[in-house]
């Protein structure tokens, strides 16, 4: 599969340069998951009033968590540079 020219494992060679250090590693395995969680429940929280906090609070803390890990990394997060980075952290 290409995207934007380049193989998936050329996209996961690139993004894994800059997850090296454990504690990077650590922050995103705990804020990929809740970030990609958050978007169906913001969906769901249209539905159900009150419901909001909750994947707000969850889409937050995951950004938090990546910010911090990238602060350990000592590198800009990838899609800052490319957004499509964003999706190859979800592989």
């Amino acid at each position: 599969m290409k995207l934007g020219g380049k193989s998936m494992d050329a996209w996961v060679e690139e993004y894994a340069g800059s997850h090296q250090h454990p504690i990077n590693r650590f922050c995103h395995t705990l804020g990929i998951p809740l970030i990609a969680l958050s978007v169906p429940l913001f969906i769901v929280a249209l539905f159900v009033r009150g419901f909001w906090p909750l994947p707000l609070a969850m889409f937050v803390v995951g950004w938090v968590f990546q910010f911090v890990g990238h602060a350990f990394e000592g590198k800009r997060p990838e899609f800052l540079h490319d957004w499509r980075f964003l999706f190859v952290g979800l592989r």
